[in-house]
């Protein structure tokens, strides 16, 4: 069992003080990412095209840095297949910069096939964890059930779907994830009991 996972062990404990004594960093990490979350939400076509522009420029940087390092280590066991990895990385990052519309009609793609998958999957292993996790399995499959919903949603969306799904999505993972660091740090400034 993962020492994080156990309240009491230094581990959890070191994480709470960490996070007690840095609580307005979180809260502000926080507070600018719901509103970040908040901005893609009321304007998904320029969040979505955003994402794929940022996502363009990681690829190709990352291809770049890769083609380096690899070629740096010629004698180094993989090295083809080190070069043939940073190669598609650049090809991504170009792409994805050549066609921004293009490459944001392609991430949707992306993002209906990985609901897809992960909302079956998510179920799957729900079902198989029902004893181990009685109780709490459910929200497993809820959760599958949840990805599998978006993506008929962005499907019975399509082609207006390319305008909102990414940029939407996004958006309210932003919001939610900073509303957890707000609630988080919060809780945190708060004086052990």
């Amino acid at each position: 069992m993962s020492s994080i996972g156990n309240p009491g062990s230094p581990d959890a404990t070191a994480q709470t003080r960490s996070i007690r004594d840095h609580w307005r960093l979180f809260l502000t990490e926080g507070i600018i990412l719901v509103l970040l979350g908040l901005g893609a939400i009321l304007v998904p076509p320029i969040a979505g095209l955003a994402a794929t522009i940022f996502l363009g420029w990681l690829f190709l940087i990352g291809g770049i840095v890769g083609l380096v390092a690899t070629l740096g280590a010629r004698r180094a066991p993989g090295f083809w297949w080190s070069v043939l990895s940073a190669v598609v990385a650049l090809l991504a990052g170009g792409v994805l910069l050549w066609d921004p519309l293009q490459g944001l009609v392609t991430l949707t793609y992306v993002l209906i096939v990985y609901f897809i998958f992960d909302g079956v999957l998510m179920i799957a292993l729900g079902i198989a964890h029902r004893r181990e996790l009685s109780g709490r399995w459910q929200w497993l499959v809820l959760n599958g059930v949840i990805d599998v919903v978006l993506a008929i949603v962005i499907i019975s969306g399509l082609p207006g779907a390319f305008d909102w799904a990414l940029g939407l999505l996004l958006g309210i993972d932003l919001a939610f994830g900073g509303a957890t660091l707000v609630a988080m740090a919060l809780a945190a400034r708060q004086p052990v009991s």
